[in-house]
């Protein structure tokens, strides 16, 4: 399972060929953009609901996220190609952080949602935000130009 050449590396985590990495990395994305706008759907609406939302929202962003960077850690440290790489430590560092900020906005929205918003929990949605899209434009910029974990035809 463990195929790979040094410009090209493949996975190491996979279902069959197909690498786990890009399969559930989606789900925390998702979650943590969206635990965002329901943020901003309750200052909007002052529906209770929608905090309630986004603190499952948070709680499932960072549990699929830590799913996720288990099979990214994995990878990193199995494929010695990988390692070698800037962008996949650089990666790495982001999505730690922003793992650590996705618990801490769901933590202290534990107790009481509403008191938590603002300005902590907002400016932790929005901080979440930041950091998956640098997470994600690194983690294209491995995909897509350095072409790591990519099956070529």
């Amino acid at each position: 399972m463990l195929r790979h050449k040094s410009n090209n590396p493949h996975t190491a985590v996979a279902l069959g060929s197909h690498p786990l990495h890009p399969m559930v990395v989606p789900f925390p994305i998702a979650f943590l953009i969206t635990a965002l706008a329901t943020d901003v759907a309750f200052l909007f609406t002052a529906d209770e609901f929608w905090l309630r939302l986004s603190l499952w929202l948070l709680g499932a962003g960072t549990f699929m996220g830590i799913v996720a960077g288990l099979i990214g850690a994995a990878e990193l440290l199995i494929i010695t190609s990988i390692r070698r790489r800037a962008a996949a430590w650089s990666h790495f560092v982001v999505a730690v952080m922003l793992l650590s900020v996705a618990f801490l906005n769901w933590f202290i929205r534990w107790s009481d949602p509403i008191e938590a918003l603002l300005p902590w929990g907002l400016a932790l949605s929005v901080l979440g935000l930041l950091l998956v899209s640098v997470a994600g434009w690194l983690g294209g910029k491995l995909v897509f130009e350095e072409r790591v974990g990519v099956k070529e035809a």
